[in-house]
């Protein structure tokens, strides 16, 4: 949450607070989807419908289980929004093919099998009227300009191919809690450019942009160190917007919870952002977790917002931004395509 100029986390709650589509594609020729479709409207449909069913998709413990979903054909690993909308399905195996993939690699979907909508961003370019621009040669040519969109695609779970062999699903590692906590550590602790960290001076868990720190209650008073750091997890994801970082809109022009219109649009947005770098981040650390509080209030909540039809665009646009906060906090590389 925001509050005069603080960012309050909500991704774990502290003992101290009483302790925290929709259309589916069946099998069928087709790899992209109708161009008709609005790709925003379609994932935010399918994420509806998953909350409506009491499922978080930024909260599932599948990615942690069985590493992120990754396209077998192509070796490449999902990312933005795609990683919830596959994850939240709960598959045992972390690989996926569209229609066409299997059908090249010698194998086919299996008869009604439903598939699961993913986007892919595109690029065209675009002749800007009346505008022109000088050659390498001197001479002058046609202006232009490139342009971004996405496009629907509908893949496929491991287990709803056949006549391929797929690895065997990864076994679940077991971590003990220290490890958790370790894991965790680390990627705090070689987060390039942190902001300033404290812990133990006040109750809630927040983000200060005006002092660029964030503030921790004690680990003590977390039920496991490891909650202590998926809720710090969250608040790292907020100090990614920082001019100094990443210098993202929705944290630099945030208001807090009192924002009303466009503001509190940008408000809801930087929350969205930050529950999903948490869930980046726990899923990199190996988290587990099977217990989380999705309250009816707070499934109500995220509902009642994503119904919006001007709010349409979040997920998709969150998902991207959670995706670049975390791999600036992973030392990764930016700006890679969506997949």
């Amino acid at each position: 949450f925001v509050e005069g100029g603080m960012f309050e986390g909500r991704a774990e709650t502290s003992r101290q607070n009483g302790s925290g589509y929709g259309r589916q594609a069946v099998a069928g020729r087709g790899t992209s989807q109708d161009p008709r479709l609005d790709v925003y409207e379609v994932v935010t449909a399918r994420i509806l419908e998953k909350l409506a069913a009491g499922v978080v998709p930024w909260q599932s413990p599948s990615i942690a289980r069985v590493g992120f979903p990754r396209n077998f054909s192509t070796g490449n690993y999902y990312r933005g929004i795609n990683v919830f909308l596959l994850g939240s399905m709960e598959y045992q195996s972390p690989y996926f093919l569209t229609f066409i993939q299997a059908k090249e690699l010698g194998g086919n979907v299996k008869k009604g099998e439903k598939g699961c909508p993913i986007v892919k961003l595109g690029t065209w370019t675009k002749d800007l009227e009346g505008q022109t621009k000088t050659a390498d040669d001197g001479s002058q040519e046609q202006a232009t300009e490139k342009r971004q969109f996405l496009k629907l695609y509908t893949v496929f779970n491991a287990c709803q191919i056949e006549g391929i062999e797929f690895p065997e699903p990864p076994k679940c590692d077991t971590f003990t809690e220290s490890q958790q906590a370790e894991a965790a550590r680390q990627i705090v602790a070689e987060m390039p450019n942190p902001p300033s960290i404290f812990e133990g001076r006040k109750a809630t868990p927040c983000y200060v942009p005006a002092e660029d720190a964030v503030e921790m209650p004690s680990r003590e008073t977390f039920r496991a160190e490891w909650r202590f750091y998926k809720t710090m997890f969250h608040e790292l994801g907020h100090s990614t917007g920082h001019q100094s970082r990443l210098a993202r809109k929705s944290l630099l022009e945030n208001r807090g919870m009192a924002a009303s219109g466009e503001a509190a649009k940008i408000y809801g947005v930087e929350e969205l952002v930050a529950e999903m770098t948490a869930a980046y981040l726990g899923a990199a650390a190996g988290i587990i977790e099977d217990d989380f509080d999705n309250s009816a209030a707070y499934l109500k909540g995220w509902m009642d917002v994503l119904k919006v039809s001007d709010h349409k665009k979040w997920l998709v646009q969150a998902a991207s931004e959670a995706q670049k906060a975390a791999d600036y906090i992973l030392g990764a590389e930016t700006g890679k395509p969506l997949e």
